[in-house]
């Protein structure tokens, strides 16, 4: 099933993959890395002006990154913006994807911290670097296959 916003992107020619909706019906779809960037200008011109937070996660140990992106239609008078789940996969091995700083400046911290936890490369963004952990730590934390250094798991501790 397609939602508002998948319809009029076919009805566009914006390549996209409609991913359903989630628990609140807010609608999901998957972007190409390579068309994220013009699309994210689509949206921001055609009235997504919000952006609500931007997250990423690890799918699968092994397998794709997801960058998640959820926006908002903010107007005047209206109670009930419309929103939209954006998910861009990328490859575990150098994951890259156009920053959206420059459209929504909101996405600085955001995706300095998907960077940060996952090593996810944000092109063009202005600061990217480590937030949350020093500069001199090896390796991206939340991917599913760390391995944390100079870490011992204590077996049969009673």
């Amino acid at each position: 099933m397609q939602g508002r916003l998948s319809v009029w992107l076919i009805k566009h020619g914006l390549v996209h993959r409609s991913l359903g909706f989630d628990y609140q019906g807010i609608e999901t779809l998957q972007i190409k890395p390579e068309d994220w960037q013009s699309i994210a200008v689509i949206l921001y011109v055609y009235g997504y002006n919000y952006l609500r937070s931007q997250c990423a996660y690890d799918v699968a140990p092994g397998g794709l990154l997801a960058s998640v992106y959820h926006l908002t239609r903010i107007e005047y008078g209206i109670d009930q913006p419309e929103e939209v789940c954006i998910k861009v996969f990328l490859p575990r091995k150098n994951p890259r994807i156009p920053s959206v700083f420059w459209i929504w400046k909101s996405a600085d911290f955001q995706e300095r911290e998907s960077y940060d936890m996952l090593g996810i490369s944000y092109d063009n963004h202005p600061r990217l670097k480590r937030i949350l952990m020093p500069e001199s730590w090896i390796g991206w934390p939340l991917r599913k296959d760390y391995i944390a250094p100079n870490f011992y798991e204590i077996q049969d501790a009673h």
